[in-house]
């Protein structure tokens, strides 16, 4: 049977392996609550069966998982804990796979390296015609990403409704996407044409081209190391004499967000003559 004997927040540091000072931090957020608090001293006790939870909250602690993330994983059972702990390491992952390509990019402006490691070399292709349903918005960087997910799910949704979808979406820049700069940009969802035509949809055709492109994972085509792409791709075009003819653009493979940080999610390109 468990002991009913409390410990105090001096032994209970002492075998938890936190100190006082941390414990009373976690009194405080709610993380790990005292079983007996003095009234009139304020003093801390503990029961015994509270060190599981201590040492939890020190490993959760030493992975820099945020004291909400501690209390969130803590406030539900085993299989939902370890989901949580799963997800939180997944987003560290992706973040420093970020930060790696990021530092590789800030390493390059530093020493004038037109090349950075990892990247490879812009290639040339063909792309036909295409039938495009789109949306242009205006946004900051910051504001980017939840207007790129609102467009690309509603083209998404209207496609699918009809049946049309054919290809990828594309990102089409009318002007630069930064801090202080929103563009606009205009998301392009391949579509069908007879099919389009048929449902009624408002299209735009494009017309074929041939384009320099380069491929990235995800973690290479975080901003703002994706510049570097857009970079190689305009000098190449530059090195060749080609002329561009259209909008830089993304050509996205997939989700990007349930991307891996080592997937090849996206490809930049130029369109040239």
């Amino acid at each position: 049977m468990e002991s009913t004997e409390l410990l105090s927040i001096g032994e209970f540091a002492r075998r938890s392996r936190l100190s006082p000072r941390a414990l009373r931090l976690y009194d405080g957020q709610g993380i790990l609550v005292p079983a007996e608090v003095d009234d009139d001293t304020g003093y801390r006790r503990y029961r015994e069966s509270q060190l599981t939870t201590a040492r939890l909250v020190m490993l959760l602690r030493r992975l820099d998982m945020p004291l909400s993330r501690v209390a969130e994983v803590l406030t539900v059972s085993g299989s939902q804990a370890a989901d949580l702990v799963g997800r939180y390491w997944d987003e560290v992952e992706r973040r420093a796979a970020s930060q790696r390509e990021l530092a590789r990019y800030v390493q390059a402006q530093f020493s004038g390296d037109q090349r950075v490691p990892g990247f490879a070399e812009p290639r040339l292709r063909h792309v036909a015609e295409q039938t495009f349903i789109t949306e242009k918005r205006h946004a900051t960087i910051g504001e980017f990403a939840a207007v790129t997910d609102d467009s690309a799910n509603r083209l998404m949704t209207v496609a699918r409704r009809h049946a049309v979808p054919a290809g990828n979406v594309v990102f089409l820049y009318h002007g630069e996407i930064t801090e202080d700069s929103d563009g606009p940009v205009e998301f392009c969802l391949p579509v069908d044409p007879a099919a389009a035509l048929r449902a009624g949809l408002t299209t735009r055709a494009e017309p074929a081209h041939d384009e320099w492109y380069l491929r990235l994972t995800r973690a290479q085509a975080e901003y703002p190391q994706i510049l570097t792409a857009y970079d190689a791709v305009f000098r190449r075009a530059a090195e060749r004499g080609d002329r561009w003819t259209g909008p830089p653009r993304e050509v996205y493979l997939g989700y990007f967000p349930d991307a891996a940080p080592d997937e090849e999610i996206c490809d930049v390109a130029l369109p040239i003559s």
